[in-house]
């Protein structure tokens, strides 16, 4: 029962916001009239962190162009083959065992780069806390199948960075077309427009925008 308990708590711990949650809620209160309606209207939610960061990244290469449903699929798949999910383990797998989960070859090649970056040292990940957006945004595209929105969906969902503004997001923009621009299309420039009254706190507003499409939370 110990143990379970335990497991419980670290789950629990888990998943809670970021600290500066709260803090951004207020300013955005403040400062934007679409969020002093959203966030009162969506309730107590909010953004929760989990997971390390290779499989987080590896996850995102699996689940490029393919339905969710498709995706987690192949993942659970893949996720049996190592005995532990680590880019060392990964690097040892028969590329056939890795195609024959559904992954196709060119993603069997970006997990295999991605976790070449992890093992050789090339990814400064231990010093990610230390380093700005834009230094990790340029380590993470320089892999095999990173884009800068798997890039900024990293920053945002995983590091918890809290001003992070996802601009190559469809579904952002369309959200900021709906709650701004009344559905009218809207550009990036548009876009870097509406979130000056969010500064520091992108991430946060981009989280809300993200929910008032959805039923549920917006996860990584």
């Amino acid at each position: 029962m110990a143990t379970a308990k335990k497991v419980t708590d670290e789950g629990a711990a888990s998943l809670k916001p970021p600290a500066y949650w709260e803090e951004a809620c207020k300013h955005l209160v403040k400062k934007d009239r679409v969020m002093r309606r959203l966030i009162p209207e969506l309730g107590n939610v909010s953004l929760t962190l989990r997971g390390d960061a290779f499989t987080t990244l590896a996850r995102s290469i699996v689940g490029q162009q393919v339905s969710v449903a498709s995706a987690q699929r192949v993942w659970e798949k893949f996720a049996l083959l190592p005995p532990e999910m680590s880019p060392g383990n990964v690097l040892r797998l028969k590329v056939d065992d890795m195609r024959a989960t559904g992954l196709s070859t060119r993603k069997v090649e970006y997990l295999v780069d991605l976790a070449l970056h992890f093992d050789s040292g090339r990814l400064h990940f231990k010093e990610w806390d230390a380093m700005d957006d834009d230094a990790i945004v340029t380590e993470l595209v320089a892999i095999r199948g990173i884009s800068r929105w798997t890039a900024d969906m990293f920053l945002l969902f995983h590091l918890g960075r809290p001003n992070v503004l996802a601009l190559d997001d469809p579904t952002l923009l369309q959200g900021i077309s709906n709650q701004y621009f009344s559905g009218e299309p809207v550009s990036r420039s548009d876009a870097r427009e509406v979130a000056e009254a969010w500064k520091p706190w992108c991430s946060v507003a981009s989280w809300y925008i993200w929910r008032s499409l959805a039923p549920m939370p917006v996860q990584c």
